[in-house]
């Protein structure tokens, strides 16, 4: 038996917590502070477990509690549990340590701190790709923060970096299209001090702030040394709120989607508030338009109540908005053009392999706020895409194609897997618990079976021009999805993020940031998903498909991670020894490595430190060991990463925004004077540069 004692990881509780206040101005319109959006009378879990566990359903749970388990047999991926000892730990030494480190995870944890800089483990270094205002296309000005223009910044990087995508341009790894959406602007941060009047900005500040939208593709090439260059390349190329798309799938047309400037219903110009999203098997992306209610101004004039309500679902509110875009461009004034709304709130396609293409807006994966979207293949060669919609109370969302994926990503296969994302069946998630109504009580206590776990079924909303849900139409559907997962009984989940599937295990996994809201009163209380009322802290939930077929209409579940203090009692850490984890809080962007490892981004660390990067095993007998990569600057968000065996990179986002913009926060990472600039950053091990740096070995 070991005779060390045991070490809980440190935890700093002297910095408060959470987001600041200009951030959730800025990002969501402070979304948190007003009702959430979802007053629908859901059927809870309680009412769910007390039907499957009464006498006349014992039968069911039973069965429901089978299927559970035949699900995850195989899950641990080791030999059978000693007995007595859970499956979870089976493998593991005394006092549940592991035997070994896990391949991609054999580094020193970093330590919970408030620094303004980017932290790495010991035996690393990092440099900043990009950053706000650095040069993207031919006869881009230097960045000049006293001077700035729309006409520069339309040249530029754009600002608050998110999703960082990149798609291969030959097979030794060695250059790449990195693509980065920049989701939403921070005014009072972006102009010296005493020079933005919220209350009344210019028309050129404003139009300085389109320009910083959208989306960055630039050419990389590894660097000799580490990391990753940005080059000039003909694929470097800027899309902003001035970009035209093009509207397509079922809604497109659609009367909800005209208005006087596109009386056709098929065109848009521009995407906004760009969180996730991902990079398909045929090398395009996919990014979700997420908070884009903030934008517009108004709603009170729309006096029809079914329209008003629509407005309402999706937190439209009355007045002047915040930015106060509409006094240059009606499109964002509802009262002029009322349609306009609907024409965001999509996942957009970016083919970056072809700098002249058109973006796409597809409208069957449904509008709502889209964390992002990911993609498997199904069993028969077809594409399930899964998407979450970021807000408290919402739902978790799947598309399966009716076409078939052809490999490649030749112009032709690219073209071809497109339009798969227009022809096929929208679902929306229900989760039942598998665990008595009466051990599911908001504590986060876990049930007698040691797991939150159960079943979820796939619930259909529209194939094509089907509507599946009674009383709306196939077009109403997709524009109004979350009316539509209102009506079909869908789960209230606590802020669904990013979802991924796992390419090694096969399984998928959700982030599920946060919700304070949940268990108040006539609010949905805790059920077995989402197990404690009063949420700040969020959960990891990880899902098998029936038959491992992404096209299955059922699924087992279970959580991988109730995040938080690992001293707290409401947290699990898949079963690991808690004393020997990194505390983790509000998990948000999630990404693999090769191994299989999960990695988190966080946002709004509500213990006390800053944001950072985690990877966490999820199979074996290190399952649940979540540890530490890096720590962001202050006030900065942890987004986008992405893991490959030489390189990690992480977008900073929002640095410096707990402070003001005569006294602030942050300098990083220019330092001495400068603004906090929201930028790309790589990290790789110190003295194994260009591809022998193997991240985690």
């Amino acid at each position: 038996m070991s005779t060390e004692p045991r070490r809980l990881l440190p935890l700093l509780s002297s910095h408060r917590p959470g987001r600041s206040a200009v951030t959730c101005e800025y990002r969501c319109g402070n979304a948190c502070a007003h009702p959430a959006p979802n007053t629908s009378a859901n059927g809870y879990f309680g009412d769910v477990a007390r039907s499957v566990l009464s006498r006349r359903g014992a039968l069911k749970a039973t069965a429901v509690m089978s299927a559970t388990a035949a699900g995850f047999a195989a899950l641990a991926g080791t030999a059978a549990a000693e007995p007595g000892v859970p499956a979870a730990l089976a493998g593991r030494g005394h006092g549940g340590r592991p035997s070994r480190p896990v391949p991609g995870t054999d580094f020193e944890p970093v330590a919970p701190n408030t620094a303004d800089a980017v932290t790495v483990p010991e035996g690393y270094d990092h440099e900043v790709v990009i950053r706000w205002g650095d040069p993207v296309l031919p006869g881009a000005p230097r960045f000049d923060f006293h001077n700035q223009t729309a006409e520069a910044q339309a040249k530029q990087f754009g600002y608050n970096n998110d999703f960082v995508g990149l798609v291969p341009q030959d097979s030794s790894g060695w250059r790449y299209l990195m693509v980065v959406n920049h989701e939403y602007t921070t005014e009072p941060h972006m102009f010296p001090a005493g020079t933005y009047d919220p209350d009344n900005p210019t028309e050129e500040q404003v139009r300085i702030a389109w320009e910083a939208h959208g989306l960055s593709v630039v050419q990389t090439v590894r660097d000799p040394q580490g990391g990753l260059k940005v080059v000039p390349s003909r694929y470097n190329r800027r899309i902003t709120l001035n970009t035209e798309f093009e509207v397509r799938g079922p809604a497109a047309g659609s009367d909800y989607l005209k208005t006087s400037a596109d009386p056709t219903g098929r065109k848009v110009f521009g995407t906004q508030n760009n969180c996730a999203g991902g990079v398909t098997p045929w090398g395009t992306i996919l990014s979700g338009e997420e908070n884009i209610h903030q934008y517009f101004a108004n709603a009170d004039a729309v006096t029809d109540p079914v329209e008003a309500e629509r407005l309402r679902r999706y937190g439209f509110q009355d007045g002047e908005s915040g930015r106060k875009w509409e006094r240059f461009d009606k499109r964002w004034d509802i009262a002029k053009e009322p349609n306009e709304p609907n024409r965001f709130g999509w996942v957009v396609e970016i083919d970056p392999n072809d700098p002249n293409s058109t973006p796409i807006k597809h409208t069957a994966l449904g509008r709502f706020k889209h964390e992002g979207a990911n993609i498997k293949i199904t069993k028969d060669g077809r594409l399930a895409v899964y998407s979450g919609d970021d807000e408290r109370f919402e739902y978790i969302y799947k598309f399966v194609s009716n076409g078939r994926y052809k490999p490649g990503r030749s112009a032709h296969a690219r073209r071809h897997n497109s339009r798969l994302l227009d022809d096929g069946t929208l679902y929306v998630a229900k989760f039942t618990g598998d665990s008595p109504a009466e051990e599911i009580d908001g504590s986060g206590t876990l049930p007698s079976d040691g797991e939150f776990d159960g079943r979820g079924t796939w619930i259909p909303l529209a194939s094509g021009n089907v509507s599946h849900v009674p009383g709306m139409t196939a077009e109403e559907v997709y524009v109004f999805t979350r009316l539509a997962a209102d009506k079909v009984g869908a789960t209230k989940m606590d802020r669904p993020e990013d979802i991924e599937p796992n390419p090694v295990n096969g399984r998928v996994y959700a982030s599920l940031t946060n919700n304070s809201d949940r268990g108040v009163a006539g609010k949905a209380g805790a059920d077995e998903a989402n197990p404690r009322n009063g949420n700040r802290n969020g959960q990891v939930l990880e899902w098998e498909e029936d038959g491992g077929d992404a096209a299955a209409t059922t699924f087992s579940w279970r959580l991988l991670l109730v995040c938080g203090d690992p001293a707290a009692a409401d947290t699990y850490f898949g079963g690991f020894d808690k004393s020997q984890v990194s505390p983790i809080s509000c998990p948000d962007n999630v990404t693999f490595d090769s191994h299989g490892n999960l990695w988190i981004a966080t946002d709004g660390n509500a213990l006390g430190s800053n944001d950072g990067l985690f990877a966490v095993p999820v199979d074996g007998p290190n399952r649940g060991q979540v540890k530490q990569f890096l720590t962001v600057p202050i006030g900065a968000e942890a987004c986008g990463p992405v893991v490959t065996d030489d390189v990690v990179l992480v977008a900073v986002q929002h640095p410096g925004e707990d402070g003001t913009p005569e006294d602030p926060d942050s300098h990083w990472p220019d330092g001495g004077t400068s603004p906090a600039r929201p930028a790309i950053v790589a990290v790789w091990r110190k003295g194994k540069g260009g591809r022998s740096g193997r991240i985690g070995f």
